[in-house]
C-alpha cells in the first residue's frame, strides 16, 4: 500500500490548520501531503479532470481511489487513533455530511482567512510533502 496523500488548499488557514492537526496526530507518519497549488497536485487534478482552481475541498488519494469532502475527512480520521471515533458519522448519507462540509468550505476563507502564499514545511516534515 502506498501512503495516503492529502491534497489541500495551501493558502487557506483552515486547510493549513487541518494539515497541522493531521501531522500532530499521525503518530505512524502514514500521510503524505501536497498543496493543491503544487505541481504534483496540479498534474494529478488535470489527469483526473478535476478543477485546478477555486478549490472547495480537500482530496484524499488512497489506494488509487479518490475521496473528497466529508468522505475524505472520515477516511483520514480512521488513521488517527484518537479521532477514529469520527467514523461513526459515516452512517450519514453523503448528501447530508457534504451539505455541512460545503457550508464550511464556502465560508472558510471569510471565517478563517487566507495566506499570501502556501505554508512551507519544516526540514523535519519536508519528506512528507510532495
Amino acid at each position: 500500500m502506498h501512503s495516503p496523500i492529502i491534497l489541500f488548499d495551501g493558502v487557506c488557514n483552515l486547510c493549513n490548520g487541518a494539515v497541522q492537526f493531521v501531522l500532530k496526530n499521525d503518530s505512524r507518519n502514514i500521510f503524505k501531503f501536497a498543496s493543491l497549488q503544487s505541481n504534483f497536485a496540479q498534474d494529478f487534478l488535470k489527469t483526473q479532470q478535476l478543477p485546478t482552481e477555486n478549490f472547495g475541498t480537500l482530496i484524499l488519494i488512497e489506494n488509487d481511489q479518490i475521496f473528497v469532502k466529508s468522505k475524505a475527512v472520515f477516511k483520514i480520521a480512521k488513521y488517527l487513533p484518537k479521532y477514529a471515533w469520527l467514523r461513526i458519522f459515516n452512517f450519514l448519507p453523503v448528501l447530508i455530511s457534504d451539505f455541512f462540509y460545503d457550508i464550511v468550505s464556502k465560508n472558510r476563507l471569510k471565517w478563517f482567512g487566507q495566506r499570501e502564499s502556501c505554508w512551507i514545511p519544516t526540514k523535519e516534515l519536508k519528506e512528507r510533502f510532495l
